[in-house]
């Protein structure tokens, strides 16, 4: 059983708006949304929402501080029984705000972003015993240096760490040597590496032994115990694909606590997949 298993997530924490609007703005063009949300968010953000929503007890450990901003975070966290262990408690800046554009006609989004470069927290600033009863831990990469240091001290343990390979970002190598799973997009390209065989081949020389490379809504390709496969994905009518990835590695996060590797990306991928059908990265959870 899930209930009750404590999940850590390391890495951003944002504030999206997210507008749903007919097209896309051309240049100088002024539009009225059809709808819009606002909502906490970040890779790991929204995956301890989802890891939340799938009966766990998930902790975001990020950057936050005391902006008048960081309440409207504050509150949707809460909302979602999501506890923050922050990085910068007396960090007096606004917090990474994302404006995301949704198109009605096919979901597809647009994103403009200020990720956590400029917000970057030290090992020192960890709370002590943020591991202690913890039975997963997912890095994002966006908190380098502490989630370097949470994954080592994860792996020391026997915790499992899952990597959110969204993107390369400098000093990933140095967090994935720590990583159980590892689940990446198609965009995700470690130094010199041209195509996805060549990010297996770089993940596993690090010793990463489970490794899955999602692209939408085409097929997951996966290696593990020197196998590879693929899992479909369901065939949906796309209404936002916002955060679908982030919904991803939350659920695999809950699932791979309680099935093998390969039935937890399945599981992973249906619940990405039915947020899909719902604007925004919350909606789906309130419709049964």
């Amino acid at each position: 059983m899930l209930e009750g298993k404590r999940g850590l997530f390391v890495g951003l924490v944002t504030l999206d708006l997210v507008y749903l609007v007919e097209h896309f703005p051309t240049s100088n063009q002024k539009m009225v949304a059809s709808d819009y949300t606002v909502s906490a968010g970040g890779p790991a953000t929204n995956a301890a929402v989802a890891f939340n929503y799938m009966n766990g007890q998930a902790t975001i450990l990020g950057v936050l501080g005391k902006h008048a901003i960081t309440h409207l975070i504050l509150t949707d966290l809460q909302r979602m029984g999501v506890a923050i262990a922050d990085l910068a408690p007396d960090h007096l800046e606004s917090p990474a705000v994302s404006s995301i554009i949704v198109t009605e006609a096919t979901g597809e989004r647009a994103v403009i972003s200020i990720n956590a470069v400029n917000h970057q927290a030290t090992e020192g600033a960890i709370p002590k015993d943020c591991l202690q009863d913890v039975a997963v831990v997912l890095v994002d990469g966006h908190q380098m240096e502490a989630g370097q240091a949470i994954a080592q001290q994860a792996k020391s343990q026997g915790i499992p760490v899952v990597i959110d390979g969204g993107s390369w970002k400098p000093g990933f190598d140095a967090v994935l040597q720590f990583a159980d799973y590892a689940i990446c997009s198609a965009n995700f390209h470690p130094p010199g590496c041209k195509g996805i065989e060549d990010t297996v081949d770089y993940l596993t020389h690090l010793g990463v032994s489970h490794i899955a490379i999602t692209c939408g809504e085409q097929p997951i390709r996966y290696w593990h115990h020197n196998q590879m496969g693929w899992i479909e994905v369901p065939r949906i009518k796309a209404v936002d694909t916002s955060g679908a990835g982030d919904i991803f590695h939350g659920t695999f996060c809950s699932a791979i606590l309680q099935e093998d590797f390969v039935d937890a990306l399945s599981s992973a991928a249906r619940v990405a997949t039915r947020s899909c059908q719902f604007f925004g990265t919350r909606r789906w959870m309130d419709e049964q």
